[in-house]
């Protein structure tokens, strides 16, 4: 079913891709095209997702640990 799916959109995605840049191309072009940048397009939303991941992972440990110094300085550092 997932080789139907990714022909379906490929379709629908080289149809609009197509049509966006003013290309004239036959079906069989632009199914290839379709599939071709909806695996492109895939992988490189899964590296800026994974990407931002890591960074969003890094800032919140990083506002986590100010947060527990802040807490540390203001309750039990009272020399």
């Amino acid at each position: 079913m997932s080789v139907v799916y990714l022909i379906i959109i490929g379709a629908a995605a080289g149809f609009l891709a197509t049509r966006l840049m003013g290309v004239q191309a036959g079906v069989v072009p632009t199914v290839l095209l379709g599939i071709a940048g909806a695996l492109i397009g895939g992988v490189l939303i899964r590296v800026i997702l994974t990407v931002t991941g890591l960074l969003g992972g890094l800032i919140g440990a990083v506002l986590g640990a100010v947060l527990l110094i802040w807490l540390y300085r203001v309750y039990l550092d009272r020399r």
